[in-house]
Order: C-alpha cells, then structure tokens, then sequence
C-alpha cells in the first residue's frame, strides 16, 4: 500500500512559513465591519439590561425573563469579569438554562443572576457595591466597555467557525473536482460503514471519536480528516497535538494502520516541533489548507 507522506522539518518549515504568511495577510484583510454590528447589536442589548433593571437592582426579580432570552442572558454573562460561559455557570451555579427549567424553578434563575453577581466587575459597575445611583458617565461606560467585550469575543468565534467552515468547505470542493462522490455523514463502528473507494462524507463519528470528514481512499483504506485553524502558537497545541493527534492515535489504534490513514488539513500558525511530534510520534498525516494538491497527489498514488 501506499505510505502516506512524511514530511521533513525542512519542508514543514516551508509551509508552514507560508501559512502564517496567509494568516496575517487574511487576518488584516478582515472587515471591521463585523465587529460593528455585534458592537452596535449588544450596546443595546446592555443598554435594556441596565436600564430595565433599574441600574441592576432588579436583577434577580427579573431573573427568569432575562435569563430566557438569549441576548439578555449574554448580557447578564459578561457582567462578571472575566465573562462567566454557559458551561461554567451551568456548573457554578448548579443550573440548567433551558427555558422551561428556567420558567419552572424560579429560584434555579435567581441562583443563577447571585452567581455571576459574584464575580461583577467592580471597575465597570462600581455603584452596586457602592449601593448608589450610577452618574449618566459611569452608565455610559459600562455599557459601551461591557458591549466592546461582548463583541470582541463574537468576533473571535465567528472568524474561528467560518475559518474551519471554509477549510472544510475546500477540502470537499477539490475532493469532487478529482472525481470523488459525497455522501451522507454516517456513524462508523467498523470497515462495512466506511463510504466506497472514491467517496467521502462530512462530520461523522468515525469509532470513538469524531472526524470533520471521511475519506475512502481507492486502495480501501479510509481516511478520517480533521480540519484545524490556529491562530497562534499555543493554540496550536490545542488544536493539533491535544486534538487531531490524540483524535490519530486512537483512530489507529481502533483500525490499524493497514485500515486507517489518520489526516489533518493545517490553516494558520503552528509550531515546527508540534508538526513534527504530530507526524512521527501519533502518526497523523498533515497537509495544508493552501496545498490541497499534496493531498490529492497521495490520494491518486492510492489508485490500483
């Protein structure tokens, strides 16, 4: 069979140059346009919250209603600094933020609202523990300071998503320009699941653990890919080492290496000696988002 490619430092040091290159280029290029809208969206939102609970001396009267729109509830999360996520107040405050939980026990909202009150920023709203009247300065701050926070962070996750949106989105698209077929995401517990030689799907849960597509390769062997965006050095190891690698080592292990060729397709910045522990120690095959004709020249070479 066919070995996947094995690369070089020299050569992950080549792309891998090139990749920030496209990353910074990408990155200033960015509209501030998006960061607008989510500013301009959450500065009312906040202004509402404020407003409609006095100055926040009615929070926790009003908790069920606030905590059941979703805008409000973002609002009432980055009251806290720093932000308090849904997973972590879900866990912190003993609570689930369903809105029928929410409108069945009262007092599991009121819970909620005295737990990020816990933790509010003193410096944005310094006249609740003062226990006064905000001057119409100190309202103002708070609220354009708390709706910059909020869209700052939307910002961050939306360019994530379409980044890794975008990945994959290429990965299929060159994928059916050489000839291959997609079909539906599957779940795949064993080889009779894998899609046919010259087919792929997109998210599917491939053995234990879930791949952003899945490949068949036309010597049969299948080729799970995971598609990773970083934004910097130390996210890297997040998404490649901690993921993608782990993601690798289990996948080989479940199939073996004459069944499963673990892949991931690498946009952004990431470090050489992470690449490489990637590569030679779990055995993932890297390739990159702006040289997708490395992957297809593997997959040919894969063709009885």
């Amino acid at each position: 069979m066919t070995k996947p490619p094995r690369w070089s430092e020299d050569e992950l040091d080549v792309e891998a140059t090139e990749a920030i290159r496209l990353f910074r280029e990408t990155r200033m290029q960015e509209p501030l346009e998006a960061y607008l809208d989510f500013f301009d969206e959450y500065r009312q939102h906040v202004e509402n919250l404020i407003e409609g609970t006095v100055d926040l001396t009615e929070l926790s009267n009003q908790a069920v209603d606030l905590l059941t729109q979703p805008e409000q509830l973002t609002a009432v999360r980055y009251l806290a600094s720093p932000a308090i996520s849904e997973d972590d107040l879900k866990v912190l405050a003993e609570a689930v933020l369903s809105t029928a939980r929410l409108r069945a026990e009262p007092d599991m909202a009121r819970r909620v609202i005295d737990t990020v009150m816990l933790g509010l920023d003193r410096e944005r709203f310094p006249w609740v523990a003062e226990n006064r009247d905000p001057t119409e300065a100190e309202r103002a701050t708070a609220v354009v300071s708390t709706a910059a926070l909020i869209a700052t962070q939307k910002v961050q996750t939306a360019r994530r998503n379409d980044s890794k949106k975008l990945q994959e989105h290429a990965v299929a698209e060159i994928l059916l320009a050489n000839g291959f077929t997609q079909v539906p995401p599957r779940t795949i517990t064993n080889v009779s699941h894998f899609p046919a030689p010259g087919e792929f799907c997109g998210e599917s849960l491939f053995g234990t653990r879930k791949a952003d597509l899945v490949i068949r390769l036309y010597d049969g062997r299948a080729m799970p890919t995971e598609c990773k965006v970083s934004n910097s050095s130390t996210n890297s190891v997040k998404r490649l080492n901690n993921d993608a690698a782990i993601k690798a080592e289990t996948w080989l292990k479940e199939y073996g290496t004459q069944t499963c060729v673990p892949a991931a397709v690498l946009s952004g910045v990431f470090k050489i000696h992470n690449l490489l522990a990637a590569q030679n120690d779990k055995g993932l095959t890297l390739f990159w988002g702006h040289r997708l004709e490395a992957m297809i020249e593997f997959i040919d070479r894969t063709k009885p």
